[in-house]
Formats: structure tokens, sequence, C-alpha cells
């Protein structure tokens, strides 16, 4: 009798092992799924971010062929009015936003060396109407505008008390200018890049 229980016993005891080990399949399982979707995930960000990165580098070529045209001294005397070859506005409307399609009225677009997407950029001046910055007629201009720092001079000896700096300013202020330039991606990703350019009128 003591014999039969024992092998009873034994009997459960490896009955018992089944149970557990299915148990510990399905943990293991889970557990390789859970980690295989959090390294594609990572992936994943790591290629989105990656791209996006590349699209502000090619989206950076709008913003300088826009500077290079408007740092050209021969450039001055076009600012006054619009210049669509040039992708020039010599307005800004302060609703705008770069999501609203009149924003991006007298754009141009640039085919970018080796490849890549097409950049699309426009210049705005930050001047309520067209004509000089300070003009008067028919309607008072109204501009965004800074003055020109020229130089700073000392107005006491050097190693006096209360020493202090005073900055000298131009006669004439510097007129802000908006280069906003776009991409839009291969994969329906887009990149808005912007820019503020302070210069003599």
């Amino acid at each position: 009798m003591e014999a039969m229980m024992a092998h009873l016993s034994r009997c459960d005891q490896r009955g018992i092992a089944l149970p557990i080990i299915l148990i510990m399949l399905t943990v293991m399982l889970v557990s390789s799924i859970y980690l295989l979707r959090a390294s594609t995930s990572t992936t994943l960000t790591v290629n989105n971010l990656a791209y996006d990165a590349a699209l502000s580098k090619e989206a950076d070529l709008g913003v300088h062929a826009a500077f290079e045209w408007l740092s050209q001294p021969s450039t001055k005397a076009l600012l006054v009015a619009d210049s669509a070859a040039n992708g020039y506005v010599a307005t800004m409307n302060p609703m705008w936003t770069v999501s609203t399609p009149a924003f991006w009225t007298g754009s141009v677009t640039k085919d970018p060396v080796g490849g890549g997407s097409r950049v699309e950029y426009v210049i705005h001046r930050m001047c309520t109407f067209a004509g000089t910055y300070n003009a008067t007629s028919p309607a008072a201009n109204s501009c965004m505008l800074s003055a020109a720092k020229q130089g700073v001079a000392a107005p006491v000896a050097l190693g006096s008390s209360l020493s202090q700096s005073s900055v000298i300013y131009d006669n004439q202020p510097q007129l802000h200018y908006v280069i906003t330039a776009r991409i839009f991606g291969p994969r329906g990703g887009n990149v808005v890049v912007q820019s503020v350019v302070m210069m003599g009128p």
C-alpha cells in the first residue's frame, strides 16, 4: 500500500511540470513580442528624426538663396516694390501664417544641387505698404525697424568708477525681412524654415 501511494505521488508531480512549462513559454513569448515592438518603434523614431534633419538641411538652401539675393548691392533699389522673379514681396500681412495660401503668393522654387526635393521660398519685407519705409503719401508706411549700432564709445576713462559704454546709432534704421522656405519630402513630410534679416534701406 505504501509503495502504491509513493507511485501515485510521483505521477502527480510529473503532471504539474507541463502547465508550469506552458506558462513560462507564454510569458517568454509575450516578452519577446513586446521587445520586438519596442525595438521597431525606436528604429522608426530614429529614421523619422534623421529624415526630418535631412529635409531641414535641404530647406536651408532656400534661405541661403534668398539671403544671397538680398545681400547684393544692386538689390537695394528693388526692395521698395515686389519682385516676383526673386520671390520678394515688399509687404507682409501680420494676420498671415505659413499655413495661409496667400502667404506663398510671389514665391519661387529652386531645384537642389545633386538631387533631392524642390525648395520653395519667399521673402517678405515687414511693412504695411510698398514704397519707401518712411513714405507718407498716399498713406503713412509702417515698417518693423531697428536702430543700427554704429560703434561703442567710452564716456569716461578706463579704470574710473562707474565706467559705462554708450552706443552710437546710425541715422538710418534697419528694416526687417523675413525669409521663409519650405520643402515637401518624398514620404509626405514637410519642413518650414524661417530666418529674419535686418538691413538698412
